[in-house]
């Protein structure tokens, strides 16, 4: 026998639909991001080849990156991420990861800003590796991440790679609150964007 309908529902039922939702949207949002997050590493890298390439085969100098530069941010007023040192970092991307695959596995599951700073600080490829991995595994932010390789946390541990687990990372943790915040990603400076909404057009996307 069904119950009586009531204006009022079980609190125990109610706060478990209201749960169940939360969970989803979140989940959602996750996706979202890290979608937006992995376009925009994948055409930096895109970006970094093309320049690396030119020059390689013209023989062309450094001073054409400071030439692109300008002339990226005439015509892109609104979008963050074409100074001449992040197109420095662009090539060097390139140039440490050759293969696309590694962006889809491993680069564009981490903020550009990550990638950047293990760059930097980390010379060998397979502790670059190592360090996303654990990035993502971990949830850390980009000052954590600086601290464990600053530290030497790989050769204290002994690093091992694994394969990348196909886990969203937690919507609480500081990775995901920095890729949600992240000035390349968001909205106004986001190259994908469509009528100022990446995030929300991504999201019904991923739903359905």
């Amino acid at each position: 026998m069904s119950k009586a309908p009531t204006l009022f529902p079980d609190e125990e039922n109610y706060f478990a639909l209201l749960s169940g939702l939360k969970k989803r949207i979140q989940s959602a949002q996750t996706k979202a991001v890290l979608a937006v997050n992995k376009e925009l590493i994948l055409l930096y890298w895109q970006i970094g080849r093309e320049i690396r390439a030119r020059q390689q085969a013209e023989g062309w100098g450094g001073k054409v990156i400071e030439r692109l530069a300008q002339d990226l941010k005439r015509e892109f007023p609104d979008m963050k991420g074409f100074s001449r040192s992040n197109l420095m970092y662009m090539r060097a991307f390139a140039e440490a990861w050759p293969d696309e695959q590694f962006v889809h596995q491993a680069g564009g599951q981490i903020p550009w800003k990550h990638n950047c700073v293990i760059l930097e600080k980390v010379k060998d490829s397979a502790e670059r590796l190592w360090y996303i991995q654990q990035t993502v595994e971990n949830g850390w932010s980009r000052n954590v991440l600086v601290l464990q390789i600053e530290s030497g946390l790989f050769q204290r541990q002994g690093g091992a790679i694994t394969n990348f687990e196909r886990t969203l990372p937690s919507p609480q943790s500081d990775l995901m609150q920095q890729l949600i915040k992240d000035p390349y990603v968001r909205r106004e400076s986001c190259p994908f964007r469509a009528r100022g909404r990446p995030l929300q057009r991504l999201l019904l996307f991923v739903l359905t």
